[in-house]
């Protein structure tokens, strides 16, 4: 585990100045992945590990491990490596509640109430942050969990024990624990599943995992799911609501002021008040949003894919109607259009190998000249043990390249039979990305991403006979409402880019947000064996015609260009024009047009395999545009009829696509022109940055013993919320001669142990105040711990203590802050209280003496805190320290 800091240097934009060093690093856990880590209200170090284990590390440590000098790092990092807290020593064999034992995935500090949640997928814990007290375990649908485990066969000290016994076998060692950990949480998984089905009877809820975890500005806790549904709880883990607004998983929350935006991984970004409304929606990225950062009076999002855009804090709102309006106005200046010629071929194959002289015949020629071949089959022979290959190979998408041809297999697909393959060649290729493939009920799908633009391929093969009609627009329905594509695959890093959010409706929701993933596709191409057949003709009419190439008689009585037309099936597509004659039913190797199926039953002959499209144009605009962003035109559309391996002939169509890109370096200059020129948005950039007027009751607070004083926080503003939030600045002790010690920066470290400050982050309406709860804890004690169990300590009970606390307050569209600053001292009575009961020995270190300090001077100083104190200071943002001044203290 390492701290770095920021040096000064780095601040001032120095060429050869470093932006971060390294102040500390230890070993945290043995051989265990850190899987979460969070710094709770007291400043003490949280991390969880793949083994369900929670270690702490407490402030002091990591404070006086800080103050050591570069020399003496070896000693800090023995000095922080061995003083950590095993936070299983604190559950108790007589506890009712369970810790457990699979990954905990995350970690989340609760300041408004001191306390830390800890989440595995399906569980979570919650933690007094102060006493590291277990206060309950419970699932996401809030019921506590009140069965207890026996004490783990396999913690990690054992694990760790077992490695410094035997440390000439790391390698194996390594292995057999991985496997018996891995083994071990299995295990305990399924048993929880079990006992889960045992009492609701269903595994469905295995489905729905917790993916992240965030506390809003008012002090609720949001939980998002892979099902796409958000869960707010209270801070004692009470279920409060459930929402859902979108069917993907949640990816990441971020909160400030009154808002809350909330990252998919459908690249969706949306944001909502604290009450879980919705106020606006976008199309972020092309893929998971997974991470998200406030700075200024923007929102970061950071994209699977490692892209990075940033968004205003107002939006959606009238700074996006301005930069919407600007950016169009120069959208030639910024767009780019690119053409790519694509091969589409399709063959039922009817359950035999075809020839290489068939396959060359059928697509040699043809894809000699273009840059993107796929080709579908159907009838495909092939066993379970064919199939389980096929699913082992393909569990990833990959780039092959096929040597001195220039090209590159860029997947593979077996679905049921339904075989399908991409092919792609040209420098257009570092624009592409593959989505994924899935099946469902005859159909298998892929998507891709050429210059931005979705590109989806879907091979199908519907219900066969000639008075199955309605059954074959069925299947294309089934399909097409349902097909889903898979998570991408991580790709390079793309540009950062400026892109403006999609309009949203009245509620807050895309419009588009139910609408079938192929539907949101730039292009859309259908291909395969669609079983559509000739109606109202014998075949004897059908053979003549044929042999006449009266293709127009014949084309008037398909079935598919009947239903087409009617609105039936293919809704909003396209065909190319048929020039080729019917492609089944065909007699093997018989060539020519005599081959037409002769037999007993004497199939009409019908144009069974057809390839149908649509791209993101109308009829009457053809025009390619960033409004229309993908233009395809047909170039060649035919059957290969010399092919006799299939009962059917196979079929390609060629296209021609053009693709609107935007040259996202371009883009992003003219973003900062208008950010620049515009008066209209540097005033509404100005108000976002406007922290409504506070007053705060008093900035002096003087404690005796245990006592609470209240301090009171106004909003002075009368139609906008503020959020506030309270820190520590740093605290100093009084020695034993009435000097203080060097004041202590905490930085981000929390609070005091000795401070207890309740709520410490909080949503305060128009008008209103809220009261906090200043109070003196005795619980503070110095403590030295081994190896996780605490060995003794003393109780600091004699000394005056005094800290500055920070309170500062934000707006809910910018980070721009207002902090006042408030003393809070602690005068000590002339005795000392009873020792807490949990410290294992109680001494009182040396030089310490009960304060002398008279009863009047303190009456005095009490009433001093009763007046009002206005502060309207700025002093920054909220952490005022770094890191590396604790060196120095």
């Amino acid at each position: 585990m390492d701290l770095a800091t920021a040096p000064a240097g780095a601040a001032d934009g120095g060429e050869n100045a470093p932006m971060f060093k390294e102040a500390l690093s230890w070993q945290a856990h043995s051989r265990t992945p850190v899987l979460s880590m969070v710094v709770t209200s007291y400043g003490e170090i949280w991390s969880g590990t793949e083994a369900g284990v929670i270690k702490a590390w407490p402030w002091d440590v990591i404070a006086k491990s800080l103050s050591l000098t570069p020399e003496e790092k070896y000693m800090a990092s023995c000095l922080v490596e061995n003083a950590y807290i095993d936070l299983r020593n604190y559950v108790t064999v007589g506890n009712m509640f369970s810790l457990p034992t699979t990954d905990v995935k995350h970690m989340l500090a609760d300041h408004c109430r001191a306390k830390v949640w800890s989440l595995t997928s399906m569980t979570f814990a919650l933690w007094d942050a102060r006493t590291r007290e277990l206060l309950k375990v419970f699932g996401m649908d809030g019921q506590v969990e009140s069965a207890r485990l026996e004490p783990l066969v396999m913690p990690e000290q054992f694990i760790e024990e077992e490695i410094k016994v035997k440390p000439t076998k790391k390698e194996k060692n390594q292995g057999s624990i991985t496997f018996l950990q891995k083994s071990w949480n299995a295990l305990i998984g399924a048993g929880g599943a079990v006992r889960r089905v045992a009492t609701k009877g269903t595994f469905v809820e295995d489905n729905r995992r917790t993916e992240t975890v965030a506390q809003a500005m008012d002090g609720a806790i949001w939980s998002g799911c892979t099902d796409g549904s958000i869960i707010m709880w209270d801070g004692n883990g009470n279920w409060l609501k459930e929402f859902s607004y979108h069917n993907s998983s949640v990816q990441c929350i971020k909160a400030l002021g009154e808002k809350v935006w909330v990252g998919y991984a459908s690249g969706a970004v949306q944001v909502m008040d604290v009450e879980g409304n919705p106020l606006g929606g976008w199309t972020g990225h092309s893929c998971p949003v997974i991470q998200m950062a406030i700075g200024g009076s923007y929102i970061f999002t950071l994209a699977h894919h490692g892209g990075i855009r940033g968004w205003p804090l107002t939006s959606p709102g009238p700074l996006d109607d301005i930069l919407r309006t600007e950016l169009a106005k120069r959208e030639l200046s910024y767009t780019r259009v690119e053409n790519i010629k694509m091969l589409v071929g399709t063959w039922n194959v009817a359950q035999e190998k075809a020839s290489p002289e068939s396959l060359w015949s059928w697509l040699g020629t043809a894809s000699s000249d273009v840059g993107l071949v796929v080709v579908g089959l159907q009838e495909v022979e092939m066993g379970a043990g064919v199939l389980a290959m096929a699913a082992a190979k393909e569990s990833d998408l990959r780039a092959v390249p096929m040597g001195s041809g220039g090209s590159t297999i860029l997947a593979r697909h077996l679905m049921k039979g339904y075989p399908s393959t991409e092919l792609a060649r040209g420098s257009w290729l570092d624009y592409l990305l593959l989505h994924g493939a899935i099946g469902n009920k005859g159909g298998v799908g892929l998507k891709m991403r050429v210059y931005d633009r979705r590109i989806c391929f879907v091979n199908n093969h519907f219900a066969a006979h000639l008075e199955n009609v309605a059954r074959r627009n069925a299947d294309f329905d089934h399909i097409y409402r349902t097909m889903n594509f898979n998570k991408p695959h991580g790709s390079a890093a793309s540009d950062t880019s400026v892109q403006l959010h999609k309009a949203v409706n009245a509620n807050g929701n895309q419009p588009d947000e139910d609408r079938p993933e192929l539907a949101e596709a730039d292009m859309v191409v259908f291909l395969g064996d669609f079983n559509y057949r000739l109606y109202g003709i014998t075949y004897d009419e059908a053979r003549d015609m044929v042999s006449q190439r009266s293709f127009d008689w014949l084309r008037e009585r398909d079935q598919l260009r009947a239903e087409m037309k009617a609105g039936n099936v293919f809704q909003g597509m396209r065909e190319g024009f048929i020039r080729f004659p019917p492609t089944y039913k065909f007699q093997r190797h018989q060539p020519g047009l005599a081959g037409y199926d002769s037999g007993e039953k004497k199939r009409i002959p019908a144009w069974c395999d057809r390839i149908v499209y649509r791209d993101s144009c109308s009829e009457t605009i053809r025009e390619c545009s960033l409004e229309c962003p993908v233009v395809a035109a047909i170039t060649s559309y035919e059957a290969c009829m010399d092919v006799t391996d299939s009962d059917h002939k196979p079929v390609n169509c060629m296209f021609s696509v053009d693709l609107a890109r935007v040259n996202e370096l371009i883009r992003r200059q003219e973003y900062g022109k208008i950010i620049e020129s515009n008066e209209k948005l540097h005033c509404l950039l100005q108000e976002s940055r406007h922290v409504p007027d506070t007053i705060i009751s008093t900035n002096n607070i003087i404690l005796e013993n245990e006592e609470t004083v209240v301090l009171r926080i106004t909003n002075n503003c009368g139609s906008k919320k503020f959020a506030f939030e309270i820190l520590c600045e740093g605290q100093s002790t009084s020695k034993q001669d009435g000097t203080k010690t060097d004041f202590i920066p905490r930085a981000s470290f929390g609070l005091p142990h000795w401070l207890e400050v309740q709520p410490s982050i909080g949503l305060i309406e128009p008008g209103e105040t809220m009261e906090v709860n200043v109070h003196h804890e005795n619980y503070y004690t110095q403590e030295e711990f081994v190896d996780g169990v605490v060995q003794g300590g003393w109780c600091e009970l004699t000394r005056d203590k005094e800290a500055v606390l920070l309170v500062n307050v934000t707006g809910s569209t910018s980070t721009e802050t207002v902090t006042h600053r408030i003393n809070v001292r602690h005068c000590c009575a002339a005795s000392s209280p009873p020792a807490p009961a949990n410290v294992l020995s109680i001494t009182a270190p040396p030089g310490d003496a009960p304060s002398s300090e008279g009863p009047t001077e303190r009456s005095s100083r009490k009433s001093q805190s009763n007046h009002l104190q206005r502060s309207d200071a700025h002093f920054g943002a909220s952490e005022v320290h770094d890191l590396h001044r604790l060196r120095n203290m």
